[in-house]
């Protein structure tokens, strides 16, 4: 029989004390459904990239088309994030995740069976729907559960852990699964993911309804929030513009018109979006949230350590393929050993943050990611690099999956669960924005330098830079808070 779970409390029964990292079995179980989906979404952001060239093949789509199979995801998956998150935090954020989990399903299995480039293009659009769907809701689903301390570092770490771990086994399983069966089974992949999570959620998860919907004893009242309507136009409509304008700045430069148009358009609307937000009764986003150092200075460090560990990522393959001349799958084997290192990290990071806290974890975590890139200065042309860039990459990786942990912590902790979702939905809007910004930003100076190995060295004496600077400035803007998380 069917498990009603429409009025549970946010926190599920059998969660273990605050101070005991244990997990029950119940726990395991919820904590495997939200990150086994976020794992899916994490590796739809690489799985496809190895498969692009044979895709264009199948289906007619020319060179220049083909970033549109990346753009038509992170449009709408970076887009509506924060207004899936909001909307999940008035009108439940169980069923919210379970609708993005079914659509997300079907259309991996529209783009597995795609005729033509507007079907494959289509169910790849829809993905992303369904990924702004489940990642913010996920995020606050998990932290709204598991109590803030020991417990929610541990599910936070695991998370993280899993969701570095998708990006890399994408870019791995990506080519192994070309080779052997086509690109579709790239696709048919993220189908059967959604298959095993979709059916286990309703039964494990609890729902959870705000505050202002809850009568005694928690029973539901009919009262229903207001959803703050022009602040969820402008701010999905700047998401949208901007992360348009960088997809498209990465593949053509930013000196295209309609780059430059969408670009100022997407900055002009998030402004409306702070004017707007100022004066609403119910806004999308609380304003004094943002303005809570714990928010603006964890959120920065984010957006730093993912935007620039993208970009050496990008970098990396460059010069792998062209400079070492590795092939695909040799690529494919050197992040292949950054995703191991990254596990390891992501079971001690749990621990370093219970000693230290998250905010000097995170300080310390930017810092170990800006020396270690900085290392990979020593690359050159000759085949004894690819160790360096082995080491340089997986150790920086370490500290970069650090830094996702701590910086989600740092910024959810002490906040109220009924805004959760909109703490999350900023966790992992920056998050989506870092991926989306860091490529064209520096990316674009290797891709147009005459001598490849140059332009990397360029980018990533640049790109330690920024990260150094931005562990001293979160270091110093989350000081007067403490250093417990």
């Amino acid at each position: 029989m069917a498990i009603d779970t429409s009025t549970r409390p946010t926190t599920v029964p059998d969660v273990q004390p605050l101070d005991d990292p244990r997990l029950s079995t119940r726990d395991k179980l919820v904590l495997f459904v939200l990150c086994a989906a976020q794992f899916m979404v994490a590796l739809d952001f690489s799985v496809l990239n190895v498969a692009l060239p044979d895709l264009g093949s199948d289906l007619g789509m020319s060179r220049s088309a083909l970033q549109w199979a990346v753009t038509a995801f992170a449009l709408p998956s970076g887009g509506f994030l924060l207004l899936f998150g909001r909307i999940g935090d008035l009108y439940g954020r169980r069923r919210l995740f379970l609708a993005g989990l079914a659509l997300f399903g079907a259309a991996s299995l529209l783009s597995t069976l795609a005729w033509d480039p507007a079907s494959f293009l289509t169910g790849r659009a829809l993905q992303g729907l369904g990924a702004a769907a489940i990642v913010p809701t996920g995020m606050s689903l998990l932290t709204t559960t598991f109590p803030e301390g020991p417990a929610r570092d541990r599910a936070l770490g695991i998370s993280g852990t899993l969701l570095s771990l998708g990006f890399t086994v994408g870019m791995v399983a990506g080519g192994v699964l070309t080779d052997a069966l086509g690109w579709r089974s790239t696709m048919a992949l993220l189908s059967l993911f959604a298959l095993i999570v979709l059916p286990l959620a309703p039964g494990l998860l609890p729902e959870s309804l705000p505050h202002s919907l809850k009568g005694m004893g928690g029973a539901p009242i009919p009262e229903r929030p207001r959803l703050d309507v022009p602040g969820a136009v402008a701010v999905t409509g700047g998401l949208l513009a901007l992360i348009y304008a960088l997809s498209t700045a990465a593949d053509h430069g930013f000196g295209r018109a309609d780059v430059i148009t969408t670009l100022l358009a997407g900055l002009a609307l998030l402004a409306v979006f702070t004017v707007v937000e100022s004066r609403s009764a119910a806004p999308l986003v609380s304003l004094p949230m943002l303005r809570r150092r714990t928010v603006a200075w964890g959120n920065l460090g984010g957006l730093v350590t993912f935007s620039m560990m993208s970009t050496v990522v990008f970098v990396l393959t460059l010069y792998l393929q062209e400079t070492l001349r590795l092939s695909a799958f040799e690529t494919g084997l050197v992040f292949g050993v950054q995703g191991v290192l990254s596990a390891v990290a992501g079971t001690l990071a749990p621990k370093v943050i219970g000693r230290f806290g998250a905010r000097r974890t995170l300080v310390g975590s930017l810092t170990g990611q800006g020396a270690l890139i900085a290392s990979l200065l020593l690359l050159n042309a000759h085949t004894w690099s690819v160790w360096v860039a082995v080491a340089g990459v997986s150790l920086a990786s370490m500290c970069h999956l650090g830094a996702i942990i701590s910086y989600g912590l740092t910024v959810t902790s002490g906040v109220p669960d009924e805004e959760q979702g909109l703490a999350t939905g900023l966790v992992t809007s920056t998050q989506q924005v870092g991926i989306t910004v860091g490529i064209p930003l520096l990316g674009v100076l290797a891709t147009t330098s005459d001598d490849l190995l140059a332009g990397v060295h360029t980018v990533l004496a640049l790109d330690a830079a920024i990260v150094l600077a931005a562990a001293v400035l979160v270091g110093l803007g989350l000081r007067r808070n403490g250093s417990r998380s």
